[in-house]
């Protein structure tokens, strides 16, 4: 058939109207009428928004983070929890005033926020961090002195039982992340002081900047670290005498050698860098099965605190159940197509 004349689309009768053929150019003709004004609308719009100055590059992880909104649930005094986008947790440590200071209200509260953070059936990932200048300060001794230091009793019985609680409870606050099946990414900026290190070696990943530094602060106050540092640092570093002397001296560890000895597996140039490639990782992360991610993290740390044969014999238990999951037909099938995983929908955990 010949090519339509262009006349068939203006107002005379032509006997091409009367072809279906004509129908479907004179469709066509409309619609690319429509999208070339659309184009037009859409160019001045964006040159008005130009002349008022306005940046119209996509904002980066960080600032939509920045821009999002309190996670509904998550209401608290020393943390502010945001949800940063589908599926992921963006935590922050929020009393930027203080260096991020651990305050009484942040050793209850972290209790609460990730029991919840666990028990969130859309929540795949979670990002901690820290608010203001720097990570976090440590413990706010000017806080918690009242707890520590003046024990309701003068009985060395009941002051030893009412610590043995008191240490339990703070040695939940750090546990809880570890607990939590949802794995954790620490984004370190500044410093990492004392009560810091037993935070970030809970966590499952720790990314870091490079002005980022490190201290197990707790000899200089006259106290051994006693909420997880000195039972998880030698497993996160596999380097016993490094520890030793961290935790004797209570020195900084840099971010260079932080890098080196495998406490963070990246370092990045700044802050907004390091918490955009943190959102990366976590989206990726939540685009997988979460009944493959969380089992594989339930296995991980048991594997840490027992034998080959033990963690075995409890990987096989887990998984008689765990391979019947829909999720492998879904992963495998998206495998075969060659589809990106990110396209799968999975059922919430």
């Amino acid at each position: 058939m010949p090519s339509p004349n262009m006349a068939a689309f203006g107002a005379r009768p032509h006997s091409l109207l009367t072809s279906p053929y004509t129908h479907q150019a004179a469709a066509m003709a409309a619609a690319f009428a429509a999208f070339r004004q659309f184009g037009d609308l859409l160019t001045r719009r964006l040159t008005a928004s130009t002349n008022l100055g306005l940046n119209l590059r996509p904002m980066s992880a960080f600032a939509q983070d920045e821009a999002s909104k309190e996670a509904p649930g998550h209401s608290y005094e020393s943390l502010q929890v945001t949800a940063a986008q589908k599926h992921i947790l963006h935590v922050q440590l929020n009393r930027p005033e203080k260096r991020n200071a651990m305050n009484k209200a942040f050793w209850r509260e972290m209790v609460v926020c990730f029991n919840k953070i666990a028990e969130d059936a859309d929540c795949r990932a979670v990002v901690i961090s820290g608010a203001g200048k720097m990570f976090t300060s440590g413990i706010d001794l000017a806080d918690m002195a009242s707890d520590l230091l003046q024990p309701p009793s003068d009985d060395t019985a009941r002051i030893s039982w009412y610590l043995h609680s008191l240490i339990t409870r703070y040695q939940e606050t750090f546990s809880v992340i570890e607990k939590c099946p949802k794995p954790v990414i620490a984004a370190i900026h500044g410093g990492c002081i004392g009560g810091g290190v037993d935070l970030i070696t809970a966590c499952d990943i720790r990314y870091g900047t490079r002005d980022s530094f490190f201290q197990v602060k707790e000899v200089d106050i006259g106290l051994a670290a006693d909420v997880g540092t000195l039972q998880r640092l030698p497993k996160v570093i596999g380097n016993q005498s490094l520890v030793n002397e961290l935790a004797y001296t209570a020195r900084k560890m840099m971010a260079d050698e932080a890098l080196e000895s495998g406490l963070v597996s990246r370092l990045f140039p700044d802050k907004e860098s390091m918490l955009d490639a943190a959102f990366t990782l976590a989206a990726e992360i939540s685009s997988k099965s979460p009944v493959a991610v969380q089992g594989t993290k339930i296995n991980l740390i048991y594997s840490r605190d027992h034998s080959v044969r033990e963690s075995l014999n409890y990987m096989k238990s887990w998984n008689m159940s765990m391979l019947q999951t829909k999720d492998i037909m879904k992963s495998v099938q998206a495998a075969i197509e060659k589809k990106d995983l990110k396209t799968v929908t999975f059922s919430k955990l």
